[in-house]
């Protein structure tokens, strides 16, 4: 048997093969290394990230002092549970509420978790607050949303392959068309407990609604005593420009769900911040995580926001998105049909003669540049926060390229 050190790539990607479950369609790269914006395959080969693992690594990959809070608290205790408190968990309390004024928090591991969580608080809200009838609740969701894979979740999505196998699916959601406000409204009945939306949608191919669709949308929820339930587990904490992606006009979330970069990437850290309104209808026993809120994340979690904070990565990612972008819509390219986003969260929409976006991510690979492409037709941008001009000018010089093949 290869010894680690005479393995290659090719032998790597063989056993994940042979022995993984086929969820996946990664790019045949096996990275070993990780360092701010670049990573390195297990031959040495450098790549300029512009995934950010789907935004978790805002900071940038294996950042010192996220890396150093991750060492020191690992050397003093890594799990209580939440069976007994620890000294970690109330300064992450502090250090959100500090940055985003929300009265109370609820943390959680993986993203679907806190949405989960959200699915739970909103409807309790309901008939506890609201008055709906018991297990009449409904949760108005967007067409092309994504907030992860759980049955519940796989229950309100509009893709077809996400929900194929995996009936009977949760009730109690009702699909409208993103960046539709009057759909939204149309929509609401006396049991509407909860409107719940991607400011900037994601995985659905880095789409942006119109300008006004928040406030518009976050309005008719106040009129009619619904709660406005923001998902920014991928757009948030820099990654659009603002520290949140709803910041771009005037509302303000009775919940919003948090994951990804909430840990710089080191280790899974979701929350949802709320009201005490709405969170408060949580009574002991009713929700919890085994290693949700543990003192290793928090601690983790503590440093990540300050990194944030401190270098200046929301400001960064506004400045430097605005460059990309711009960059991107001059590349006279036949394949190109549009490029949107905020911040550093940008999505190249192909021509569907273009056939497919996976090719031109396979050539980018080719030239030292990851990317994915999501809805079969889009490329999307979005490298760490701590990227530099110069990186994206030369990464820039290859897309063009790239977009210009045949």
């Amino acid at each position: 048997m290869l010894t680690k050190v005479e393995m290659t790539s090719k032998d790597y990607i063989e056993l994940e093969e042979k022995y993984g479950a086929h969820n996946y369609h990664p790019l045949d790269v096996v990275i070993e290394k990780g360092e701010g914006v670049w990573v390195y395959d297990v031959e040495g080969k450098k790549y300029l990230d512009c995934l950010a693992a789907y935004s978790a690594v805002n900071q940038g990959h294996c950042h010192p002092r996220i890396i150093d809070a991750m060492k020191k608290q690992a050397e003093k205790v890594t799990l209580t549970s939440r069976a007994f408190r620890n000294n970690q968990l109330p300064l992450l309390y502090k250090q959100l509420n500090e940055l985003t004024g929300y009265e109370m928090f609820l943390p959680m591991n993986s993203g679907a978790e806190a949405v989960e969580t959200a699915l739970k608080a909103v409807r309790k809200w309901g008939y506890k607050v609201k008055g709906v009838e018991e297990n009449k609740a409904e949760i108005i969701v967007c067409s092309n949303n994504f907030a992860g894979r759980t049955i519940s979740i796989v229950s309100f999505s509009t893709e077809k392959q996400y929900q194929d196998g995996f009936g009977p699916l949760t009730p109690g959601f009702k699909v409208v068309e993103y960046g539709n406000a009057q759909a939204l409204k149309d929509a609401i009945t006396p049991n509407t407990v909860a409107f719940i939306v991607e400011p900037i949608q994601g995985e659905g191919g880095v789409v942006v609604p119109k300008e006004g669709y928040l406030e518009e949308t976050y309005n008719i929820c106040k009129e009619n005593n619904v709660l406005f339930v923001a998902d920014e587990i991928q757009s948030g904490l820099g990654r659009s420009g603002k520290l949140f992606a709803f910041y771009y006009e005037k509302v303000c979330p009775d919940l919003i769900t948090i994951g990804k970069a909430l840990s710089g990437g080191a280790y899974p850290v979701s929350a949802v911040l709320g009201t005490r309104e709405v969170l408060g209808v949580f009574n002991p026993g009713d929700h919890g995580s085994t290693f949700g809120g543990n003192p290793l994340a928090a601690a983790i979690a503590v440093e990540a926001l300050k990194v944030l904070v401190e270098e200046n990565l929301v400001e960064k990612s506004f400045e430097l998105g605005n460059y990309f972008r711009e960059q991107l819509q001059a590349i006279p390219s036949k394949h190109v049909k549009e490029v949107r986003g905020k911040g550093l969260f940008i999505g190249v929409e192909l021509h569907p003669e273009a056939k497919g976006a996976r090719r031109f991510c396979e050539a980018l690979m080719q030239r030292g540049i990851l990317c994915k492409e999501t809805h079969d037709n889009v490329i999307r941008f979005a490298p760490p926060l701590v990227i530099k001009k110069e990186e994206i000018d030369w990464a820039l010089s290859h897309i063009s390229e790239v977009l210009q093949m045949d």
